[in-house]
């Protein structure tokens, strides 16, 4: 009997602390209702208006800066470092001396080849000064004839590998680090300097297929790399590939950029884009009023509804090229439609907004 009555507690209890947590979910449920129930304010927004602007067609594409004519400058012949003549950074011209190898064996040499030649040519003179008289042969005459070039082939010879101890710069460029040091033992074929020239200065990179016809040598491009952001490297397209690459499908194209201070350097990331002649109509909207979904881009439409309150409806667009801070919407989206350009996350479809009438003209200007 004590133990019934003590159950009896126990539910009763649960029953009361149930319906107390029930009573409360129930006020709390009614309480959003009645709040949802009241108008909500409409949420602020930016706004523009799609315009239509003359753009010019570009495809864009990512390559690879290369020099003009960029080597590792190395030696012909080994030899022991005698005197080097430039610093790590320098801007040079062709010819000029960028590092001498011990020549003293490569001098004797010449000299010796030197005096041969200069007694073949003695003896050649003499046989042809008593060939008239017929007191040699002309076999005689004919020896010493071959005996005085084969002697001047050998001066040739020598002074040719004299001239290999001095390395000189192959064209105009600048310098890169100097990787070698004075008095070191050099083998052949040991790089001593890298030198590239850097004005002009090419940029490579490849199209697909289909883009082929939209290209052609003389065409318009601009590069941007990220060592400089701010700055677009302007040139023209000077050579297209004769063939497609069967495995990707695409063709490398080659431009010509002005680089006169040099920002530019063989190797870096570039972002192309390659225009062509004619300009195109097409509709822009700041970038901020493209919402980027892995679904499908899309803007809001700022509208009027049968009661004459602005809402907003959701619209999905293609877009296109994006220059500055303007995006080209390829399809979905009309000239004069008005979008929202600023505060698209807290919006939904069918929305009410009121269009914040400073910032809608600074929009309107840009």
């Amino acid at each position: 009997m004590r133990t019934a009555s003590r159950f009896l507690i126990v539910i009763i209890f649960l029953g009361v602390v149930l319906g107390g947590i029930f009573g409360y979910k129930f006020y709390q449920f009614g309480q959003m209702q009645e709040q949802m129930s009241q108008p909500q304010p409409p949420a602020q927004i930016s706004a523009t208006e799609a315009q239509t602007e003359s753009w010019t067609p570009a495809i864009k594409a990512v390559g690879s800066i290369e020099a003009v004519n960029g080597i590792e400058v190395a030696n012909e012949v080994p030899g022991v470092i005698e005197e080097i003549n430039f610093e790590s950074g320098d801007t040079v011209e062709q010819g000029n001396v960028l590092v001498r190898l011990n020549a003293e064996i490569d001098e004797a040499a010449v000299r010796t080849r030197r005096a041969e030649a200069q007694l073949a040519e003695q003896e050649f003179q003499r046989i042809a000064d008593l060939l008239p008289k017929r007191a040699v042969s002309q076999s005689q005459y004919d020896e010493a004839k071959a005996n005085f070039d084969a002697a001047r082939a050998r001066v040739n010879e020598a002074e040719a590998q004299l001239s290999k101890k001095v390395i000189r710069a192959p064209f105009d460029g600048t310098l890169g680090i100097r990787m070698v040091d004075q008095g070191e033992y050099i083998a052949t074929g040991t790089p001593i300097v890298e030198i590239n020239m850097l004005d002009p200065i090419y940029v490579d990179y490849t199209l697909s297929e289909k883009n082929l016809p939209n290209v052609k040598p003389g065409y318009p491009v601009v590069a941007t790399v990220a060592a400089v952001p701010e700055q677009d490297f302007e040139g023209t397209v000077s050579a297209i590939n004769t063939s497609v690459n069967p495995e990707t499908r695409t063709v490398r194209i080659r431009a010509t950029l002005g680089n006169p201070e040099n920002l530019l350097r063989p190797g870096m990331f570039a972002t192309i884009l390659t225009r062509q002649p004619e300009d195109n109509e097409v509709v822009t909207v700041p970038r901020t009023a493209i919402s980027y979904n892995t679904y499908g881009d899309f803007v809001f439409v700022v509208e009027e509804n049968d009661g004459g309150d602005l809402v907003v409806s959701r619209r999905t667009v293609t877009t296109g090229e994006t220059r500055n801070t303007r995006v080209a919407v390829l399809s979905g989206l009309e000239a004069g439609e008005t979008v929202v350009s600023k505060g698209l996350l807290r919006l939904r479809a069918g929305q009410k907004v009121a269009i914040q009438g400073d910032e809608q003209k600074q929009e309107a200007s840009e």
